[in-house]
């Protein structure tokens, strides 16, 4: 079976890439930046998927996918007229992570103190994908103070490093990991 779709079409070859709309921009860009962060981000949540945890959690990270998917179309949008065709971003999403967070919270034990990452290697990975969260954050919130940026995007980025939290202690309980708290000056 033949196809007429190539993955690479050589535009980039000097360093530049499209924007959705047509402009032209350096791929070290902040809107490439921020939608490439969140694809980094994206790719280690199907890596946190790819684990044995629950169905409903997969569940969950598939909705979240989807959504970055959204947003980094925003992202990479060079003019406010392109979204008009894109999905719409829905503060629904928001609210699921924190009904998530909730649920999840009621089944741990109170945080008393910070906490060192690691105890599993999805925990790790949900760590990891926190960390990624909270950089795209600082990426997009900086991308607002030049480019319309929709609110949604950064209110969902912050609960999503949240929840990114929560599921790690939940799953470090559903792995019979070992919370390590922060102990300074040891």
């Amino acid at each position: 079976m033949a196809s007429s779709y190539k993955i690479y079409t050589k535009g980039g070859d000097k360093g530049k890439t499209s924007l959705l709309g047509g402009t032209r921009v350096p791929k070290y860009d902040d809107r490439i930046n921020a939608y490439g962060t969140l694809d980094e981000l994206n790719s280690f949540l199907g890596l946190i998927r790819d684990f044995n945890i629950s169905d409903h959690y997969k569940e969950v990270i598939i909705k979240v996918q989807n959504f970055i998917f959204t947003a980094e179309s925003y992202l990479a949008s060079d003019n406010p007229e392109n979204t008009k065709k894109l999905p719409v971003l829905h503060e629904d999403q928001i609210l699921l992570l924190e009904q998530e967070i909730d649920a999840m919270n009621e089944q741990l034990p109170e945080l008393k103190s910070f906490i060192l990452p690691g105890g599993h290697p999805v925990v790790s990975y949900c760590h990891i994908s926190r960390t990624i969260c909270r950089r795209a954050e600082r990426l997009v919130i900086k991308l607002a103070d030049e480019y319309e940026v929709e609110g949604v995007i950064i209110r969902f980025l912050n609960r999503l490093s949240d929840y990114l939290f929560v599921l790690a202690r939940k799953l470090t309980k559903d792995f019979n990991g070992e919370e390590i708290p922060w102990k300074p000056y040891q």
